[in-house]
């Protein structure tokens, strides 16, 4: 039987329709009946999931009051803490470690408002690839064709929402985490500004990574996005509460008459071109179903990864274990040459990159000095082997290996909001993605037209035949 979305499954909850423990163990069969061929879970803590649902259960027939997420199981992924379980990053580093003592904030917000962990999903080692597999947990794989890829690095848990095993779950955002496994998944995934999710540290040089959900609607996306947003005195960079509700703003906001702007490649991105052009006719109908209007901007950006590679890299030594220089044989073989890259670079280097990370940021004001939103691809290519690596070849044409998340990664360097919405199937039935991007701070700008292409276009909530 296919769940319920988040909403839904609280609603009845609440009501005493269903138990939590029903949608647990509802949750754990669809895991145990589809995982094996998936594995999107790489941890599962089925004991505490029960315990929980029960005390959720009795608290409801107790007559206590109950959060916006009661009895809801979801998935947490592995580059982030819950307490009881362990965090191995995908790494072997990590993979005897202790299980962690405390929620990451968001976790801790999720389980406050009801919502019941059930385990941990799969990412790639430290998350540092655009598809899921690490000698550590092995290869995640896309439920719409598990020859592919669900993306990365949140890509088990984007497998295991697109799949029907948890209405939603975790997942992090450093350069297009959340939105590229959104987009090869047919989910639709946010990626807020940075700040507006607190952390207890995650690249607070950088400010490139967010900590989110992953989900199968726009309402379901608003909800999480409402119980995890506002300031913790813990984070230093974290942004004051939002004014108002974002399941407010997505059916209530005024968008008509914006500003619209559609880029195929951000003007050097080598990308597919039947994404391209699907992705394309799905923009400009947005732009007629949200009564936009076309800029007229053409954008002419130059290559980034430079900038984004070395931004990323900022915060990678603050956590790493002692000694770590003669352990590097432990790691992922495509991993290990960013390590060695970056361990020596000086700060007049650093500085540099920094410069550079500033002019682009300049440039990206005065676009939206000329337009309100940005629409693109997420991706440059359809879901690529699910072993990977990135490709270096897209439709055709020779590029290097970040050119496939490229047009994520922009909003990453620039610390905007963006989404990803599902654009519509290659010929080969693989889902890829429409995304929009805002001016900072503007999420509900993001959520408001991702609901109106969600009623203009509905979508499968799952998977088909999942």
């Amino acid at each position: 039987m296919a769940l319920p979305d988040v909403s839904t499954m609280a609603d009845l909850v609440r009501r005493g329709e269903v138990s939590a423990r029903q949608l647990v163990e509802q949750c754990l069969e669809h895991v145990d009946s589809g995982d094996a061929e998936l594995n999107t879970f790489v941890h599962l803590d089925r004991a505490g999931a029960l315990a929980t649902a029960d005390r959720v259960d009795a608290a409801r027939r107790a007559g206590e009051p109950l959060g916006p997420l009661a009895g809801v199981p979801f998935g947490v992924k592995d580059l982030e803490d819950c307490a009881g379980m362990p965090t191995t990053r995908g790494s072997r580093w990590y993979a005897s470690g202790p299980p962690a003592t405390r929620d990451d904030i968001h976790v801790a917000r999720f389980r406050a408002a009801g919502a019941i962990p059930l385990g941990k999903t799969a990412t790639p080692e430290f998350g540092a690839w655009g598809y899921t597999a690490s000698p550590l947990l092995g290869v995640t794989r896309n439920p719409w064709n598990p020859a592919r890829t669900p993306g990365g690095s949140s890509g088990g848990t984007a497998a295991a929402v697109a799949a029907g095993m948890i209405p939603f779950g975790t997942a992090s955002d450093g350069g297009g985490s959340i939105r590229g496994p959104g987009s090869s998944c047919g989910l639709p995934g946010l990626k807020p500004t940075y700040g507006r999710i607190p952390t207890f540290g995650v690249t607070r040089h950088a400010q490139n990574a967010v900590n989110f959900a992953l989900a199968t609607t726009v309402a379901d996306t608003a909800l999480l996005f409402d119980v995890a947003v506002g300031p913790d005195p813990r984070d230093r960079t974290s942004l004051p509460a939002p004014v108002g509700s974002y399941r407010t703003a997505i059916d209530e906001l005024d968008v008509a008459g914006l500003r619209a702007t559609w880029s195929a490649d951000l003007g050097f991105v080598v990308v597919d071109p039947e994404v391209a052009s699907i992705v394309g006719a799905a923009a400009h109908s947005l732009f007629d179903a949200a009564g936009m209007s076309a800029s007229g901007v053409t954008v002419q950006l130059d290559d980034f990864i430079r900038v984004y590679a070395f931004m990323e890299a900022a915060d990678r030594y603050v956590d790493v274990p002692d000694g770590w220089e003669q352990r590097l044989d432990e790691l992922d073989p495509l991993v290990v040459e960013g390590w060695r890259r970056t361990a020596s670079v000086t700060l007049p280097t650093f500085a540099k990159v920094e410069r550079s990370r500033r002019e682009l940021e300049f440039r990206i004001a005065e676009l939206f000095e000329h337009t309100d939103v940005l629409l693109t691809p997420t991706n440059a290519c359809p879901p690529f082997a699910a072993e990977g690596p990135m490709p270096t070849e897209i439709g055709g044409r020779p590029c290097h290996a970040g050119h496939a998340a490229l047009l994520t990664m922009l909003a990453n360097v620039a610390n905007l909001p963006s989404i990803t919405l599902p654009a519509g199937l290659t010929a080969d039935g693989l889902p890829i993605g429409l995304m929009i991007t805002a001016p900072r701070h503007r999420e509900d700008i993001c959520l408001r037209l991702a609901r109106i292409w969600e009623q203009h276009s509905p979508w499968p909530r799952h998977a088909p035949g999942r």
